[in-house]
């Protein structure tokens, strides 16, 4: 393999249920061998993609002590600015690194029902407010539109990739309706100093949800994704495309049927390191918090107990954090 497969979703959105069925099993032939592909023909505008990269990119431009207003005063909350040295998402797979050369920006939902599922204690655990900063102007009506555009899109997603499972269509809308996804805009600045031993820009991890949907940029320092056999491939990630990528709770709802495969970012080479910097944003869709994951497997086949969403979910958020953001 040369590198990630590309699969054209124009045909399939909106189309024949024969093609439907045709995109699902190319998504399932894919993802039986590696879990990303670029996906084309996704129909989410350019200018939804350019204005909240424009306004990311405003933003980490900012002096540190700016960004660092925009902390959340709750430690620990998923929300608002991380600075450097907070995360190290390989304690997720249990390798031990120091922290990831990152900075981000964490969001979720603008706004929701006054409904016991958002209302309740456990729906606050996932439905928090976000906190946006001052400058730059516009951050959350950008951030807002892109998020509603990746919704859409996960729908669409998700029922293609029923089909190409075998079953219903419609199997994961009543999981995904009131899901707990999170964003993030990361980005890696440029590297000043050398970095420590075995620290990388992001470490060797798995996304832990169901499907993450990347939009990066290709610049040194970039994304790479690890073969069953042990290769590293670079992935390419064009501003104009999505990259997608599968995650361990969906994996081990189709049983195993589908890899969650490691992957990372790499430091840029010596030469460039001063004047790479990168930005990647990122939607992890994760299911409903209290839908119920039980292996998609013939009776007594399944690998896996069932385990709710959310509590799946937190467990993996906390092994990946250095310290309280």
């Amino acid at each position: 393999m040369g590198g990630i497969p590309v699969i054209d979703l124009s045909t399939a959105f909106g189309g024949s249920p024969a093609e439907r069925l045709r995109v699902g099993r190319e998504i399932d032939r894919i993802c039986r061998e590696i879990g990303f592909f670029t996906i084309a023909g996704h129909g989410v505008p350019a200018p939804v993609m350019d204005a909240l990269r424009d306004t990311a990119n405003a933003f980490f431009a900012l002096p540190l002590a700016e960004k660092q207003r925009a902390i959340h005063p709750v430690k620990g909350t998923p929300r608002g600015y991380i600075a450097l040295g907070v995360e190290a998402l390989s304690l997720g797979n249990a390798l031990a690194t120091p922290p990831d050369l990152k900075e981000y920006y964490h969001f979720g939902r603008q706004s929701w029902p006054d409904e016991p599922y958002y209302a309740s204690a456990e729906g606050q655990r996932y439905f928090l407010p976000n906190l946006w900063p001052e400058r730059p102007q516009g951050f959350a009506d950008a951030a807002a539109a892109y998020y509603a555009a990746m919704e859409n899109l996960t729908v669409e997603m998700m029922r293609l990739a029923a089909l190409g499972l075998g079953i219903p269509e419609h199997f994961f809308d009543d999981k995904i309706d009131r899901h707990i996804t999170a964003m993030r805009l990361n980005h890696y600045p440029e590297q000043t100093a050398p970095p420590a031993p075995g620290q990388l820009r992001a470490g060797a991890h798995t996304d832990y949800g169901l499907l993450t949907i990347l939009n990066g940029e290709n610049v040194p320092g970039g994304l790479q994704v690890q073969t069953r056999d042990g290769r590293w491939l670079d992935v390419e990630t064009d501003p104009l495309s999505f990259v997608v990528n599968i995650g361990d709770l969906l994996m081990r709802w189709t049983n195993d049927r589908w890899v969650s495969n490691v992957h990372r970012v790499v430091n840029p080479p010596d030469s460039s390191a001063a004047r790479s910097r990168r930005l990647s944003i990122a939607f992890f869709h994760h299911p409903n918090y209290d839908a119920l994951i039980e292996c998609i497997a013939p009776p007594g086949a399944a690998k896996y107990p069932p385990v709710l969403s959310g509590a799946y979910r937190d467990e993996k958020y906390r092994q990946t954090r250095v310290a309280a953001a």
